[in-house]
């Protein structure tokens, strides 16, 4: 792996032109590899990327598959996972649980005092660390891989001007991602405001926070926000959670506002304007009433959507297929694009869910099929997900209005049940939110097409029910299943009540 300076990305990687000469190393490929000839060429430093790059460098010694991985990241390695998104929002909703642990505290008996505060600085360089060790973990692995020669040859060649540098490539795998985007039409938006990715490295608390969206980077934010203490508000244009169940979604948000979260709902942002006193101004329009409205923050947080990262790569020179409105890479099954010998995964590709796990899978998936080591394709299918909100949605399989679409109403059956986990009753918590869904097929055996949950550590119930997807779970599967009492788990084996039945 080569791991290159944060400004190489406008490269334009030269070499990626050169699509003759990759042909011709497609037709005629040599027995013995030479200097600069590579198997595997795997651009974007990023948890997928450097799944490929890792798992094609397990099959060194039996195919002579040797990869180089290009990173172009401003951040250490392991791209947005491990610098600005899962890893750090994980830890700060963590701290944000806390919080709510020490209000339960005093009425399991401990004794705590009446005022208790956060402080962003110690939480923050906590997590800073944490990502920072992860990326020196990151370093470690990729020095033991590293073709010395060629990064002498690689950087000397770009501090010279970015000079052209050609290799002759076997195959070559495009893993860069996507970044937060900013709104275009809305002045002040990116001169004022921030993004996911630089809330998780402020040194300084934001204070009074305004989000924009609904996405779950979004309600994720607000809600570790507003855990932690800040006052927080989120703006929604139309729905919140766009691809979730929407009964889940709901239950979401209902929770966020019983507990503080302020909702501006169906309101489109105008302007950001920075007053003297150094806070932001936000002028916003109701669309239901068409009423204008204005407030002032401290930090204006976009989570608006992301883009591929893409333009940087000259893909256009080479014909390669792009989503004129998503501007992310067509890809096949296999995911193949357009031009024999590239391949992309991961957010880059169109239609790819935008985890974490589903890349560095299909990435270690691509690595052994160019290697001739499997032909396992990667599957899409029931993918599960938590969205961690500070009532946790776990999902996997079908939503209720998809999986309606398919079968139709008729062709479906749902179970439903609302629980309170134990862990809420000595606390006096409300539970009005806790919810489980199990949606299957209408008449047989019931085969489970969606399960939502949304409870404490939802993620780690969804886990294993995951497993049973894989494996064509049923409804007579799941109430034969004994539960672990007493657990919030097991209330997903008991649930008996339909929706149809009213």
């Amino acid at each position: 792996a080569v791991c290159t300076d944060r400004n190489s990305h406008v490269l334009s990687l030269p070499f990626l032109w050169k699509h003759d000469q990759l042909a011709a190393r497609v037709e005629s490929r040599p027995l013995k590899l030479r200097k600069n000839d590579y198997d595997l060429l795997v651009i974007g430093g990023g948890s997928g990327g450097l799944a490929c790059s890792k798992e094609g460098e397990v099959f060194t010694d039996e195919t002579e598959c040797i990869s180089l991985c290009l990173t172009g990241t401003k951040w250490g390695l392991g791209g947005t996972c491990v610098n600005v998104g899962c890893i750090p929002k994980k830890l700060m909703h963590q701290a944000a649980l806390l919080g709510t642990a020490v209000k339960d505290a005093k009425m399991y008996g401990w004794q705590i005092p009446d005022t208790v505060s956060h402080d962003w600085p110690t939480m923050a360089e906590a997590v800073h660390n944490h990502v920072k060790s992860l990326n020196w973990g990151h370093r470690l692995l990729s020095l033991f891989n590293l073709l010395v020669s060629v990064m002498f040859q690689l950087v000397n060649s770009f501090n010279k001007g970015h000079s052209e540098s050609l290799l002759s490539l076997f195959n070559i795998v495009i893993a860069t991602g996507g970044r937060p985007k900013y709104p275009t039409n809305i002045p002040g938006a990116a001169e004022h405001g921030i993004t996911s990715d630089d809330i998780f490295w402020l040194k300084k608390s934001p204070g009074k926070t305004l989000v924009v969206g609904a996405s779950y980077v979004a309600l994720e934010c607000a809600g570790f926000l507003k855990g932690i203490g800040l006052d927080t508000t989120v703006m929604v244009r139309s729905i919140a959670l766009r691809g979730f169940d929407q009964q889940m979604a709901g239950l979401v948000t209902d929770y966020m506002e019983a507990h503080g979260t302020r909702f501006a709902w169906k309101s489109v942002p105008n302007r950001v304007d920075k007053l003297s006193s150094g806070a932001l101004q936000v002028t916003w329009t109701d669309t239901q009433t068409g009423s204008e409205h204005k407030d002032t923050f401290d930090s204006v947080l976009w989570a608006v959507g992301r883009a591929p990262e893409t333009k940087a790569l000259g893909l256009d020179k080479l014909g390669v297929q792009l989503n004129k409105e998503t501007g992310k890479i067509v890809v096949g099954p296999d995911e193949s694009t357009s031009v024999p010998n590239i391949y992309a995964f991961g957010d880059i590709g169109e239609g790819r869910p935008e985890l974490t796990p589903t890349a560095i899978k299909a990435g270690k998936l691509l690595a052994r099929r160019l290697a001739g080591q499997s032909t396992e394709l990667m599957n899409y299918d029931n993918v599960p997900t938590t969205v961690f909100t500070p009532l946790e949605y776990s999902c996997v399989g079908l939503s209720e209005e998809e999986a309606e679409k398919r079968h139709g109403k008729d062709g479906i059956e749902i179970y439903h049940a609302f629980y309170k986990p134990l862990e809420f009753t000595v606390a006096e918590r409300d539970a009005s939110q806790c919810y489980i869904k199990v949606v299957c097929e209408q008449g047989g055996t019931g085969k489970i097409l969606g399960l939502h949950f949304t409870g404490p550590n939802a993620g780690e119930v969804a886990q294993g029910f995951a497993v049973g997807f894989q494996c064509g779970a049923t409804y007579s599967h799941l109430i034969q299943t004994v539960g672990i009492h007493p657990t919030c788990a097991e209330e997903v084996v008991k649930v008996h009540i339909t929706k149809r039945s009213g």
